[in-house]
């Protein structure tokens, strides 16, 4: 029963993290013509209990990317330098729609593998019960 409790944990888990990366996602989609915005990156990484592997999984800290801005020309910006340019954003629209589906997919594979296991377990508990 036990191993039933930690895939649920591990689904759980694995949802939450996904959800935290969409969040970035949609953060970065929202802002992508935001001048000087730099791209969110969500990392991930394993949960680790009385140095066991519990197999569930956290979402880890949220770093910038590093890549280099955008420079956009556009002499009427308020923030344009003396030759018209100023720092746009690193996102890339393209990346940040395939980063959600694959978000969006994680997460419906989880919900898929926690219904899996909560029906398991509500079979187990009304055998038991006969």
């Amino acid at each position: 029963m036990s191993e039933l409790f930690k895939s649920l944990a591990a689904s759980a888990s694995g949802m939450k993290a996904q959800s935290a990366r969409l969040r970035h996602v949609s953060e970065n989609i929202s802002n992508a013509d935001t001048p000087g915005y730099r791209r969110k990156l969500v990392s991930f990484a394993e949960t680790v209990s009385g140095g066991r592997h519990t197999g569930q999984v956290t979402s880890g800290p949220v770093s910038l990317d590093q890549r280099e801005l955008a420079r956009v020309f556009d002499p009427s910006h308020p923030m344009a330098d003396e030759t018209g340019h100023y720092d746009g954003s690193n996102v890339d629209l393209v990346v940040e729609i395939a980063d959600a589906r694959e978000a969006q997919r994680s997460y419906e594979a989880n919900l898929k593998m926690f219904d899996q296991a909560r029906q398991m377990s509500s079979s187990l508990l009304d055998l038991l019960r006969r």
